[in-house]
């Protein structure tokens, strides 16, 4: 038997930043309130079942003319995981120029989602 999960929430997919209020129920159906657009259920889902993140940051690099290089990932990341990805990126130190949308760092914290560069240098 699962738990019921509930949860306030402000959607960030459209413009509306709608204030929801989410509930999972313990036979597993989404009760979604406070939505202005259908996106606003499939965000509450998302949340409240396996919350997800996407990271833009900058990693150092060993040129002079470019000290950091911005980067993002290429996909979601479990927000769980968040921490531990910039912890890798913390330590990364770019040692060759890259192309924008060249992978920075593969496989990020073993999450599946790759580094890339958001800039040519």
């Amino acid at each position: 038997m699962s738990k019921r999960i509930e949860k306030d929430l402000i959607c960030i997919v459209c413009p509306n930043g709608c204030r929801l209020h989410g509930v999972l129920t313990e036979e597993g159906e989404l009760e979604v309130t406070g939505n202005r657009c259908i996106r606003g259920n499939a965000f509450a889902g998302t949340e409240l079942t396996n919350p997800t993140r996407s990271i833009t940051t900058t990693v150092k690099t060993v040129f002079e003319d470019f000290p950091f290089l911005p980067v993002r990932t290429n996909g979601e990341v479990p927000k769980y995981a968040v921490a531990a990805v910039l912890e890798e990126l913390q330590r990364l130190v770019v040692t060759k120029r890259m192309v924008c949308g060249d992978v920075v760092l593969e496989n990020a914290a073993e999450t599946g989602v790759n580094i890339i560069a958001t800039m040519t240098i």
